[in-house]
């Protein structure tokens, strides 16, 4: 039976999330969750300056004697250009780290260097070799699964955790925040940290070839990581005043950064899955998850964001069918090879291999540890992917 169509009175998620729950008052549970993760994790006034200096010395105290205190994820785009900024501003010694996976648009790359040469950043890339991370874009997307995403997602997250071990470094800066990320359905993707799920996919539709160069990070590594090396990830911008609006003009002003249209516009195939191929195979617009944050935070006013959501993804049908044109180049197909590929019926993740047989029996005992015992079951919460 379909659902019927239903719309949040307070921010603009819908039902093209099918886990959405409302309440009596048409109030949905992303509202709700948003404000508990905000009430929890962000700070304010002296509790937020009081919260970012315990963090800034406690990574500068970690980082004494080495050559960087912490490794500091970079891409382009607002968030961590912002960070990158914060991070300099505090007095920390990043090493600035970007995954190339071929996709960057010029526009990034000139961000990236503007931004860490006016702050004196060094800059480690690592570039994908282009041939295996077109074979694992290809597998996923004969595999039926949507979150073809999650392979650039995953590499970032490996590829940060494996600098900041091999270089002794205690802390990851990430340009994530609650503010503006946190509503995010679960519904709409996989989780990227499952390895034996991207494996498999590539295994059944791909070469299966060894990946030479495509950061992985296993869960034992993942867990070594944080119990033994200590190494943790900090969110910088959940401790200072960030609204959008505000950030990108003083970002062009102060760093030469330049903008771009919509979320994630510093890749062209992030910006494609986002734009074509998520509305195409799940009905879904991810700006949606974006725009509903910022009516939550007050930055913008649900008929804003209502209005803005209008707007078509692409300028016109001659600049979607370029880029379609260009994807489906750059991956060595046709646009009909292409366009096949998009139609082939939806799958689950959880129809190939996915390390959810170890991490499962553990959720229920972390879930109970509850408040309890915030420290053990943030961690755990992590390690074991409960969001």
């Amino acid at each position: 039976m379909t659902r019927e169509y239903q719309i949040c009175k307070r921010c603009i998620m819908d039902t093209s999330d099918p886990e959405i729950v409302f309440d009596d008052n048409g109030i949905c549970n992303h509202c709700k969750r948003y404000d508990d993760f905000i009430r929890m994790y962000v700070f304010t006034g002296d509790a937020a300056q009081r919260r970012m200096n315990d963090i800034v010395n406690e990574v500068k105290a970690h980082g004494r004697g080495c050559e960087y205190d912490c490794i500091l994820g970079v891409s382009g785009g607002a968030d961590s250009t912002y960070n990158a900024y914060i991070a300099k501003k505090a007095g920390l010694r990043p090493l600035a780290v970007h995954l190339d996976n071929g996709w960057d648009t010029e526009l990034a790359v000139g961000n990236i260097e503007r931004t860490l040469d006016r702050l004196d950043i060094e800059l480690y890339t690592h570039v994908i070799d282009w041939e295996e991370f077109r074979g694992l874009q290809l597998a996923y997307l004969r595999s039926g699964c949507v979150n073809i995403e999650a392979l650039t997602d995953h590499a970032i997250l490996a590829l940060l955790y494996h600098t900041a071990a091999e270089r002794n470094v205690k802390y990851i800066l990430s340009g994530w925040n609650m503010v503006t990320e946190a509503i995010l359905p679960v519904s709409w993707g996989y989780d990227s940290r499952d390895l034996i799920n991207i494996l498999d996919i590539y295994k059944k539709h791909g070469s299966g070839k060894k990946l030479k160069t495509y950061p992985m990070l296993t869960f034992s590594q993942f867990a070594r990581y944080h119990l033994i090396k200590r190494i943790d990830i900090v969110k910088l911008l959940d401790y200072v005043p960030y609204r959008k609006k505000d950030i990108k003009p003083f970002l062009t002003e102060q760093l030469g950064w330049k903008d771009y249209s919509g979320k994630h516009g510093e890749s062209m195939f992030t910006h494609f899955y986002q734009s074509y191929m998520l509305p195409r195979r799940l009905k879904v617009d991810k700006r949606r998850a974006h725009l509903a944050c910022l009516v939550c935070s007050g930055e913008l006013t649900r008929e804003e964001a209502l209005k803005e959501l209008e707007e078509p993804l692409y300028k016109g049908k001659r600049e979607e069918r370029e880029t379609v044109e260009y994807v489906a180049k750059k991956l060595e197909l046709t646009v009909e090879q292409f366009e096949a590929l998009l139609d082939l019926p939806v799958k689950s993740n959880y129809e190939y291999r996915t390390d959810r047989w170890y991490t499962s029996p553990l959720a229920a005992p972390v879930k109970k540890a509850g408040r309890a015992s915030f420290a053990v079951a943030n961690f755990m919460l992590k390690l074991l992917r409960i969001k």
